[in-house]
């Protein structure tokens, strides 16, 4: 891929935006059997996950996760979403739950079959805290999904048969540990290793040795230097690695130019990406793009994303935050569009509030009931 794109470039780019912005319009209007909403209670309450092992990334490292159950509740009906604090992007529960008081404020009198009224409003008046947005845009899916009785993939015109397989997180730890995670992910086929700290060759290779399983990684933005990240690369190709997230910090764009030119490596951008607008200047630096919910504001943002991708020739990642069944449940609903998944926030946890997600040799099972397809255990 070229940094510039040429006519036809922007033509099919375009396209795949005028197509995907149709999308929620037509889903957005009401069936004319189903009987009009009236009044719409929102609420947000902290929702607590409790952690398998200590969770520890190039940055951070935490026993446990403070999320947000967002209701959105009309006509009998109640739509659920999650909320997923990243400190990476200056989010906390609390700034959620200021950014919630100011969404509802700025979308009140509005009905649920107003889809894009909402997330224009809920964009404009989260401020950037997109954690908030997205719940609310999985509660309105998950509303308008159990109103007409379908699942919220069906809504979206999502193809069966094209789930990719999921990986499952090692985070970082003694190599001594790491192997053991290892040996409790015997049921999963992927594995995702988290590097970008001193030691990344010996946990690396710790764990070669007790699997020969598909491994991706992901640096976190942990590497300092291109000089680092190259000779880091070339090595984990020596371990037979398929692909490296987010190898250098975010402001490191010509650094990061030179490493993919001499990359022996597919890079993900991850931390490069939020939004939908984000994608093309990602273009000559990554060859694909790490889409989550609660990055970049919801269901119907990750749709977009995916078409804007694909028409700019990255290859599609989809992946999560430390999440329960919940707000996975909202990312299957759109994962056959992705190439790659790393949808396994909910199986890091020990006390998972919801219920309904099958997986099935490392993919997951598109729900067939209604909504999100899950319930409160």
């Amino acid at each position: 891929m070229s940094a510039s794109l040429s006519r036809r470039d922007l033509l099919a780019v375009s396209g795949s935006l005028a197509a995907s912005a149709l999308l929620p319009s037509i889903a957005s209007a009401a069936p004319a059997n189903v009987a009009a909403a009236k009044g719409v209670t929102l609420d947000l309450k902290p929702m607590l996950l409790k952690l398998r092992h200590t969770w520890t990334i190039a940055r951070s490292s935490s026993d446990e996760k403070k999320n947000g159950l967002l209701t959105l509740a009309s006509g009998g009906i109640t739509g659920y979403g999650e909320t997923a604090a990243n400190k990476r992007y200056g989010q906390s529960w609390e700034s959620g739950e200021a950014a919630f008081a100011k969404v509802k404020a700025a979308c009140a009198g509005l009905s649920p079959w107003e889809h894009l009224a909402w997330l224009e409003r809920a964009e404009e008046a989260a401020g950037g805290d997109s954690q908030v947005v997205a719940a609310l845009d999985m509660a309105l899916w998950d509303w308008k999904g159990k109103a007409v009785g379908q699942p919220v993939w069906k809504l979206l015109g999502i193809p069966t048969g094209r789930m990719a397989q999921t990986t499952f997180s090692i985070g970082i730890d003694t190599p001594e540990v790491m192997k053991e995670k290892v040996k409790e992910a015997e049921p999963y086929p992927l594995l995702k290793v988290k590097v970008g700290l001193p030691g990344d060759e010996t946990n690396v290779a710790a764990i070669r040795s007790v699997t020969q399983k598909p491994i991706r990684v992901d640096a976190n933005e942990g590497w300092a230097t291109a000089e680092e990240a190259l000779a880091k690369i070339a090595w984990l190709k020596t371990m037979g690695i398929e692909f490296v997230e987010q190898p250098l910090p975010v402001a490191k764009n010509a650094e990061m130019k030179a490493v993919k030119a001499a990359s022996v490596l597919p890079l993900v951008a991850d931390e490069s990406v939020l939004h939908v607008k984000d994608v093309p200047s990602l273009v000559g630096l990554f060859d694909g793009v790490n889409a989550k919910l609660a990055k970049c504001g919801g269901i119907t943002r990750a749709y977009e994303l995916a078409a804007l991708g694909r028409a700019l020739g990255f290859k599609l990642m989809l992946g999560c935050m430390i999440e329960s069944s919940l707000g996975i449940a909202a990312a299957v609903a759109v994962a056959p569009l992705y190439d790659w998944l790393d949808l396994d926030g909910n199986l890091l946890v020990a006390n998972d509030p919801w219920k309904g997600l099958v997986l099935k040799d490392g993919r997951w099972d598109l729900p067939s009931g209604p909504g999100l397809g899950v319930v409160p255990v």
